[in-house]
């Protein structure tokens, strides 16, 4: 699929890495971006091959928001207009497989979002975040009021969202935004390191772990166990679970295909 807005790089081993492609406006995301993401989430989730998905920005920004210069060309009605956008962030959320934002630059808005949407945060020392919506004389969107309470807490993430103010990587980092703060220069090869062990990983296991995961907040410990155990039970009946043993009892590294 060519696409006009985005770059999507699948490596062998099925790390994808998908970019956002309008540095000169520094990766705001214009309608257009918007259907093209909400295709490459969906994409990626179905795919058999796909085994983690990366997500970062062209030039020196990861996203700027949405592109509100745009605004007057969606004829749209808002509440349509807003489905559809949380749409995509569904998209996003339902992926069953690892997503990891490698944060090179500013994430404002919506593209802070997109960031916290992702499993994993990877940010270069020169990133910075904000929920600037209050400044636009906007709400939170892309699932903002959904995932900030949960990473940081409802009173921080009032503070962040009421505000919008701009917070620097170390910042974000005390806060419990992202999981590394590295260098710039060493930004590519810690996010690959990270995204070629996921790689590796167990497929069925890692989809599971993550639903557990997510969903944890929603269930009481009774209902969790009972989830534990249902996973549990598919695991011990998947030909990588008798891979990793194999492999154990060998001395070597399994090598799981997802089934």
């Amino acid at each position: 699929m060519a696409f006009d807005t985005l770059r999507l790089d699948r490596a062998p081993n099925g790390v994808v890495t998908l970019t956002l492609a309008r540095p000169e406006k520094k990766n705001a995301i214009n309608r257009t971006m918007f259907d093209e993401l909400l295709a490459v989430f969906r994409e990626v989730n179905d795919s058999t091959s796909d085994r983690v998905l990366v997500v970062t920005g062209a030039g020196d920004a990861f996203c700027s928001g949405a592109d509100l210069g745009q605004r007057g060309e969606d004829t749209r009605h808002p509440t349509q207009r807003l489905h559809w956008v949380g749409d995509i962030a569904l998209a996003l959320h339902r992926i069953q497989k690892p997503c990891i934002a490698k944060v090179n630059g500013v994430a404002a808005g919506a593209g802070m979002n997109l960031a916290l949407g992702c499993d994993l945060i990877v940010a270069s020392d020169t990133a910075r975040f904000t929920e600037i919506f209050a400044k636009r004389g906007l709400s939170i969107d892309f699932g903002g009021s959904w995932l900030l309470p949960r990473l940081i807490g409802l009173h921080r993430a009032k503070e962040l969202a009421f505000f919008a103010d701009i917070v620097s990587a170390k910042e974000a980092a005390e806060l419990g935004l992202v999981n590394r703060v590295v260098p710039a220069a060493q930004l590519d090869a810690f996010v690959d390191d990270w995204a070629n062990r996921l790689a590796a990983g167990a497929p069925i296991a890692l989809a599971m772990t993550k639903r557990l995961l997510t969903n944890s907040f929603a269930t009481s410990m009774d209902e969790a166990l009972e989830a534990e155990g249902l996973a549990q039970s598919v695991n011990f009946y998947s030909e990588d679970t008798v891979e990793a043993i194999k492999a154990f009892l060998e001395k070597r590294e399994p090598k799981f295909k997802g089934r």
